[in-house]
Parts: C-alpha cells; sequence; structure tokens
C-alpha cells in the first residue's frame, strides 16, 4: 500500500478542513511548494493535491501554485478541484500532473468522464466522496441520492482504473477512516480487476494503515494522510513502515 502525503490548498496556502468546512479551516504552511519537497525528502513516492477554491468555485484556482508544487515534489502527483472540462483536465496534465480526479463533474456528467477515460486513460482518477454511503458533490456541500457503492460499481465497470474514496465525516477528525465503507467499496470496484482504490479520510495512524492492509482487499492500492502528518500525530515514515506490513 502506497501512502500519499496531502496537500489541500485554499488562499494559495496549505490548509486542512475538518469534515469538508470551508469555515473550519487550519493553515500549516504558506510555501505549498516547499511543503511538498518536505514531504518528498520524508520518503514520499507520491502526493496528493486538491485545490479547494477551484473544488467550491467549479473551476481550478491554483494552477500556478500547483505547477510548482509538481515541479518541487519530483515524482507522481495527483491533482483535483475544480476540474470539470475536458481543457481543465488538460492543463493540469500538461502542468505535469501524473493523474488528474474527477469529483463533482463524474457524477454530474457522465459523458464528460466518459470522454476523458478514453481519451487519458489511466491518467484519469475519480474522486467519490461520500457521507453515510451516499455521494456529495460540489466540495461536499451537497449530499445526492447516489449510493456510493453503486456508483464505484459504475464507474468500475466503465474503465475507471483509479478512485479515490473520501469518507467525508471522518475527514480531519483523527479518528480512522471508515473500514467498513471501505470494505463495501473495494468489493464494489472488484467488478474490474484492474481499478484501484484509494482510501481517504481519518487515516491517522500506522494502526489504521494496519488495519486497512488486514481488510485484505487486492484493489486496495493507497491511503491518504493530511493532517496527522501536519500535527505531527504520525510520521511519515511510520505510515510506510505499517504499509508494509502483511496482513
Amino acid at each position: 500500500m502506497t501512502i500519499l502525503p496531502a496537500i489541500d490548498l485554499k488562499g494559495g496556502v496549505c490548509v486542512r478542513l475538518r469534515q469538508g468546512r470551508a469555515d473550519d479551516a487550519t493553515q500549516y504552511n504558506r510555501d505549498p511548494a516547499a511543503q511538498a519537497k518536505t514531504w518528498r525528502d520524508e520518503g514520499g513516492e507520491e502526493l496528493h493535491v486538491v485545490d479547494l477554491d477551484g473544488a467550491f468555485a467549479g473551476t481550478p484556482r491554483h494552477a500556478e501554485v500547483v505547477a510548482k508544487i509538481i515541479e518541487a515534489f519530483g515524482g507522481p502527483v495527483e491533482v483535483g478541484g475544480g476540474l470539470r472540462t475536458m481543457d481543465a483536465v488538460e492543463k493540469v496534465l500538461e502542468a505535469g500532473a501524473a493523474r488528474a480526479m474527477i469529483g463533482s463533474a463524474a457524477i454530474e456528467d457522465p459523458a464528460f468522464l466518459a470522454e476523458a477515460l478514453r481519451k487519458w486513460g489511466e491518467r484519469i482518477a475519480v474522486g467519490i466522496d461520500a457521507r453515510n454511503g451516499m455521494v456529495q458533490t460540489r466540495g461536499w456541500v451537497e449530499t445526492t441520492s447516489v449510493k456510493a457503492a453503486g456508483f464505484v460499481e459504475k464507474i468500475a465497470g466503465e474503465g475507471c482504473a483509479h478512485i479515490i474514496y473520501t469518507d467525508t465525516a471522518t475527514d480531519g477528525m483523527l479518528k480512522g477512516p471508515n473500514f467498513r465503507e471501505m470494505e463495501t467499496v473495494c468489493d464494489a470496484a472488484a467488478v474490474n480487476p484492474q481499478t484501484a482504490i484509494t482510501a481517504s479520510g481519518g487515516v491517522s495512524t500506522p494502526e489504521h494503515v494496519r488495519r486497512l492492509v488486514a481488510l485484505g482487499r487486492g484493489n486496495l492500492r493507497a491511503a491518504i494522510v493530511g493532517k496527522a502528518l501536519y500535527d505531527g500525530v504520525s510520521t511519515l515514515k511510520e505510515m510506510k513502515g505499517a504499509a508494509a506490513a502483511r496482513a
């Protein structure tokens, strides 16, 4: 399992939100590129970046900052936040992102997702945010009537190679991910053996990582860690060690 440190951008700086609330943000670093280099120096193999302003506005707001982050990290970076047009996706991939993460538009515009998957294949990831098993959109502001597991199965069947699943109730709370929901999501994605799942939301300690590994789901490829690293609850080295352990 790969551990991805997270950089969330708001107003040009690194922040973390509690349960996705824009009015409950903690600022951590005013230089996101420097933070990216720090994660790389500490052993980060891949990086997860979200343009929060872009997610709320519906169009990217940190293009220049993202480009600097990609350069500073020097490894695979997945980028999301406001990617709702082919042009927006193309620009972030041209900037050097390994993967472009489509969120709200994946559920609101199926034709757009299908076109993006056809054109860029494995360089497209779908970010699914959910609370109580129901998909949320627009920066977690709107809760839909779509069941997350069903949507996972649908897009996996349509050829999506990367799904990033965030349980918004646990995100930023440092209390662990929703393990039962992760099992459900991984099982739903198993319709396509080529679909990999990344767990996000609440992953805060090596024990949380070990429990994810112990789920025994071969398609659970990675986990994203944010607030726990910034607050010093755990280190990237500790998280990677837990990820490498056998169930």
